[in-house]
């Protein structure tokens, strides 16, 4: 099925139609912030020298952050409308280079994959859940890891009966006429970010942590398309921190860094490294 057919039958969100609405936001704070981001865990003070594959590149944001630091960069997406951000990035910021190429692309597309090569970090930040198929796209990230290289990647935490009622607000969200959208996101809404609305506004200061998000967040990201793409995210899978390291371990891969959610709602942050031999069995 088309990524169009998917999100019309409501079993997919349009992650690049609320990606397109993020690009009016990027600015130097926000570029800065991922640059900061990409640096901390990859733990490089530039990325001069290095080929960067973005795997659901969404924004563009990151592969802009990543080419910035000196990279060279092939950006890919399953949709088409995150292809477009990315390569509008691209034509704001880099409109000649020949180090950032920019295409559609799965995740789950093994021939595709298989043409890209190997890279010395591949990057892929809350992506491979939405995949569909969670623990084959993991697979096939293994293999585009130059030996030596890292792997940057971020996997919804599994929260087990919190995981599966989330799962249903999804499916409902997705399925449902647009008023009936803005009243999901209303209750998602406060449900996700009341207690600290609530504590702002005690202090005296309303909306301040809101209006601040872009500032302080460590990935530049918007604290309202966090949450569009939070309550409309499908597919959704999760995973826990141990399978993720037990999974990567098998396929020769050591972690470097790692931040988890604190066993909450959210992401897992993983840096792997490759070994230098490659995976057990190539």
């Amino acid at each position: 099925m088309a990524q169009s057919d998917e999100v019309l039958s409501g079993s997919r969100f349009a992650f690049g139609e609320n990606w397109r609405r993020f690009l009016a936001l990027v600015d130097e704070r926000r570029i800065g912030a991922a640059e900061n981001s990409l640096k901390a865990r990859l733990g490089h003070a530039d990325l001069r020298g290095l080929s960067f594959l973005d795997v659901g590149s969404g924004s563009g944001l990151f592969s802009l952050a990543a080419r910035r630091l000196g990279a060279k960069i092939h950006s890919l997406d399953y949709d088409p409308q995150s292809v477009a951000c990315t390569r509008e990035l691209k034509r704001r910021y880099f409109p000649d280079s020949p180090d950032w190429v920019v295409e559609e692309g799965s995740a789950l597309d093994a021939a595709y994959l298989d043409r890209l090569g190997e890279w010395d970090v591949v990057y892929s930040w809350g992506v491979l859940h939405h995949t569909g198929a969670m623990w084959q796209a993991c697979a096939n990230m293994a293999g585009l890891v130059k030996p030596g290289g890292q792997l940057f990647i971020a996997i919804y935490n599994d929260q087990g009966r919190g995981s599966r009622r989330w799962l249903a607000v999804k499916r409902a969200y997705n399925r449902a006429p647009l008023p009936l959208k803005w009243l999901i996101l209303a209750f998602c809404t406060v449900r996700l970010r009341g207690p600290t609305l609530v504590r702002d506004t005690l202090r005296g200061a309303p909306l301040r942590s809101w209006r601040e998000h872009g500032r302080t967040s460590s990935r530049g990201m918007s604290v309202w398309r966090d949450i569009v793409d939070w309550v409309g995210g499908l597919p959704f899978e999760v995973a826990k921190p141990e399978e993720m390291f037990e999974f990567f371990r098998q396929r020769g891969f050591a972690l470097e860094q790692m931040a988890t959610c604190g066993g909450g709602l959210g992401c897992n942050e993983f840096v792997f490294r490759k070994s230098l031999a490659g995976s057990p069995g190539e």
